[in-house]
């Protein structure tokens, strides 16, 4: 169970901060449980110029070659796939990320619709008491957000807004992306070499 990790991206800008945290889980050695929603797929397109299958089986032997992956170490399920894994509180996975994620899935996920897999995946999350971190990337905040991120803290989740740091200054975008990797990888308690930790390397 702990090399099992879902991942979900929504719709929100940010496509690149999902993307990299599935090569950097796949390059650790965890099983991936990969989902995407329609909007997401819209998004990666339009900021990485990626076109992805839209099919899961298709989308699943496109990322192995990519990444160069073990066939085992990849699970991608369409959104309407009620008999995934992932649908069930008996589901192996230790955690769940959604990275980016959208108002509207949080908004969903905080009133427990589960109208697709990606808000059934995190609702069975929270209610076997199993790691939900979600990475929202959206400013200015509304009471509504608000109160939407305040109802999954108190449900247990983690709220993990796409903030990137510049202690490290950064140079290139994936040096920027990799400050917002690395803190999900860390609460993930997952070893990395991203970026030197704070103080690290003072006198």
């Amino acid at each position: 169970m702990s090399d099992n990790i879902t991942l979900a991206m929504t719709g929100a800008s940010g496509a690149i901060y999902g993307i990299r945290l599935l090569e950097q889980l796949l390059l650790a050695g965890k099983t991936v449980h990969f989902l995407l929603s329609k909007p997401a797929r819209l998004v990666i397109k339009m900021e990485l110029g990626l076109s992805l299958p839209s099919r899961a089986k298709d989308l699943k032997a496109q990322l192995v070659e990519q990444y160069a992956t073990q066939t085992e170490r990849l699970h991608v399920y369409d959104l309407e796939q009620w008999t995934a894994p992932i649908a069930s509180g008996s589901s192996v996975s230790r955690a769940m990320v959604i990275c980016p994620c959208t108002s509207g899935s949080l908004a969903s996920i905080a009133n427990g619709l589960s109208r697709n897999l990606i808000e059934r995946a995190a609702d069975v999350s929270l209610k076997e008491r199993k790691q939900l971190i979600l990475v929202h990337r959206e400013t200015p905040l509304s009471p509504i957000h608000l109160q939407n991120m305040l109802t999954l803290s108190q449900a247990g989740a983690v709220i993990l807004p796409a903030s990137p740091a510049f202690y490290n200054q950064p140079k290139t975008i994936q040096d920027v992306t990799d400050t917002v990797v690395a803190r999900i990888l860390d609460h993930l308690t997952i070893e990395h070499q991203l970026l030197p930790r704070w103080g690290e390397h003072a006198e």
